[in-house]
Formats: C-alpha cells, structure tokens, sequence
C-alpha cells in the first residue's frame, strides 16, 4: 500500500512534465541539426522524441490509474542557443539525468509498497541509464580519428 499517494502522484506529473518537456527539446533539436552527419542525427532526435511521448503516456496511464490528474504543463525548457550538435547532446545528458532522478525518487516511495510501480520505476531508470550512456559515446572521440561522432 502507498503511504503518501499525493506525493507519488505528484513525482508521476512530474515524470509527465519532463518527458513532455523532452518531446518539445528533441524535435527542437531536430530542426538545428547542420552539416554532413545530419540525417542520421536528426531522426536518432525525432526518434527519441517518439519515445518521450510514449513515457509520458505511460506516467499520465499510472497518474489516472492511481485517481489522479495529468498535468497539462510543460517541464523546464531552456533555449541555450547552443546549437552545435556537441553542445544539444551536453543538454540531452543532463535532461536524461533529470529524468532519472524522478523515476529514482518514484522508486524511493513505491519500494516495497506498490510492485507495479516499482518495477515501472526500475525499468524506466535502466531505459534512462541507457540514453546516457549512448549519448556519452556519441560524444566520445573516435579513437581512430581523434574527431567526436
């Protein structure tokens, strides 16, 4: 049984928020990518967008699941006007890291309480851990070339 259930439902609207937040950030980064290697980075971009609308289905699924209400807001979105693909996959890491700091802090009050949710949290923390570390070999230099990507 959860003991706080406003305080899940209010980590969920966040979770909500912030991937929404990453739909809007992604696409966004879509549209600035410029040069040679822009059609595969451009649609890893749309891609990720895809999937952070379906994350933030699935935490507005659990919000109404539990009787509680969606967020219609957005999470903190932050125009840098740093638009060189080095700087967008810096801004994708620390949103990435974000994400994972909710779904830690769902986990920290389901654990034990709620299976469902925390196994929603687990997974949604190993998915996240996964995003990081690709964007961090993205933003690795080749060990042939010295060049990033």
């Amino acid at each position: 049984m959860i003991e706080d259930k406003q305080r899940v439902l209010d980590t969920l609207n966040g979770i909500l928020e912030l991937e929404m937040a990453g739909v809007v950030r992604y696409v966004h980064y879509s549209l600035m990518i410029y040069g040679y290697s822009r059609i595969p980075v451009v649609k890893w971009m749309r891609d990720q967008a895809t999937e952070s609308m379906t994350h933030a289905a699935e935490a507005g699924e659990r919000i109404t699941a539990l009787g509680g209400h969606p967020s219609l807001k957005i999470g903190k979105l932050l125009e840098t006007h740093h638009h060189g693909v080095q700087q967008i996959l810096v801004e994708a890491v620390e949103h990435e890291q974000a994400g994972i700091a909710f779904y830690h802090q769902l986990l920290d009050l389901v654990r034990d309480r709620d299976v469902a949710l925390e196994e929603y949290a687990r997974s949604m923390i190993a998915n996240e851990v996964v995003h990081v570390s690709e964007i961090e070999k993205m933003l690795r230099s080749s060990p042939r070339t010295g060049d990033a990507g």
